[in-house]
């Protein structure tokens, strides 16, 4: 699978540049197992790298200052003067890649002209964060190339940033720190504040992920998203201000909400109602891994759908429905909604021998009642990003 993706995209380089790339670049997309909207809610979290990819195929240009970037799967190039401040564009996909050059170029680190041409395995729009990919794959690139020393906690930071900044996004960096440090067959449970982590076992011997992926993306996904931000935040500075002692919503207790529920108003509480809990369910989830209990993990993610669906309000009629019939099929022991939510993909914990007839049953009644073929993506934990030489395999 990856070959036939790195050989894509050297034939999309070729088709740009009329010429072989120097290097190659594998940045993967994520999974969370749970944790989801904690990320910038002062949370752990635990996403894992995947096997879906954004391939770069790369070559540095000493005699120009110039990056020209090809998108294959668009059939779209973009190019930009690596001496000028840069601004977003027209382009949704190289607002990315500029939000990415403008945060380097805001710390003074030196670089200059490049071809690149990119091609994915990561479904857009799918809550597997290509985006994140595209992001710190770019930073990665970048470093390689002109020698910038960046940690991998940097270029965590910058793929943040330049969706902060050039696309719009108030994003955790729960995305770009899983592209980023992934590690195969490992979760990550990550402290969103302090950025420690530490790796976990995640080989659930017969048992699969499976991503059902509901192929719609509403249109107030950005819009929500950040209008749950707001809204949280006004619950939270309600209870740092009733308790100065408890700093971030891991400190706070339901107990300590339940006392402020008349003073933040009731939209306030129920979003940090469910950020408390699933806080809470992540520890649980760690504890179920490394007990080797799937049963229990299962329970904590439909736990946590519930929360998203009925508390956050992120979820929709379509994800709700995958949700629901998933769990009615044998040998699902867990399925919720993952991504920021409005559409996307549901994340699934299934037996290896039940897989197959829970896709065939899920695929039916979802065709028969929204008309939209449901994809599957069965997905394994891999390494984070990796470089290798345009004439090297895996």
């Amino acid at each position: 699978m990856q070959e036939k993706l790195m050989e894509a995209t050297k034939d999309a380089f070729r088709k740009a540049f009329r010429s072989e790339p120097g290097q190659l670049f594998l940045a993967p997309g994520r999974i969370n197992i749970i944790g989801e909207h904690v990320d910038y809610n002062d949370g752990f979290v635990l996403p894992a790298a995947i096997d879906k990819y954004i391939c770069f195929a790369v070559t540095k240009k000493d005699d120009s200052d110039t990056c020209t970037v090809f998108a294959g799967d668009f059939d779209e190039s973009f190019s930009f003067d690596t001496r000028e401040k840069q601004v977003p564009g027209e382009k949704q996909w190289a607002n990315y890649l500029l939000g990415v050059f403008n945060a380097v170029q805001e710390s003074g680190k030196a670089t200059g002209g490049m071809q690149i041409a990119f091609t994915s395995t990561i479904p857009m729009g799918s809550g597997l964060s290509s985006s994140a990919a595209l992001e710190c794959g770019f930073a990665y690139i970048l470093d390689s190339l002109f020698g910038l020393s960046l940690s991998g906690r940097e270029m965590a930071v910058i793929g943040q940033k330049a969706e902060h900044t050039f696309v719009g996004v108030n994003c955790g960096i729960m995305d770009q720190f899983a592209s980023v440090f992934g590690k195969e067959n490992k979760v990550i449970m990550l402290d969103c504040n302090s950025l420690s982590h530490q790796y976990h076992d995640a080989e659930l011997e017969g048992y699969s992920w499976v991503l059902f992926d509901s192929c719609v993306k509403h249109t107030h996904l950005t819009s929500g998203y950040n209008e749950r931000r707001k809204e949280v935040e006004r619950g939270k500075a309600v209870l740092q201000e009733r308790f100065p002692q408890a700093q971030t919503f891991r400190d706070f207790t339901l107990e300590m909400l339940e006392g402020c529920k008349e003073e933040m108003g009731n939209i306030p509480y129920i979003r940090c109602s469910y950020l408390i809990k699933e806080i809470g369910r992540v520890e649980k989830a760690v504890q179920a891994l490394s007990e080797n209990r799937p049963e229990e993990l299962g329970r904590l993610m439909n736990e946590t759908h519930s929360g998203l669906s009925g508390e956050y309000e992120v979820s929709c009629e379509e994800i709700d429905f995958l949700v629901e019939e998933t769990l009615k099929q044998k040998g699902v022991l867990g399925a919720r909604m993952m991504g920021g939510g409005f559409g996307g993909c549901s994340i699934n914990l299934i037996k290896e021998d039940a897989v197959e007839e829970a896709i065939t049953a899920v695929t039916e009644k979802y065709k028969n009642k929204f008309n939209i073929p449901m994809k599957v993506y069965p997905v394994k934990i891999s390494d984070g990003i990796k470089e290798y030489k345009a004439h090297e395999y895996i």
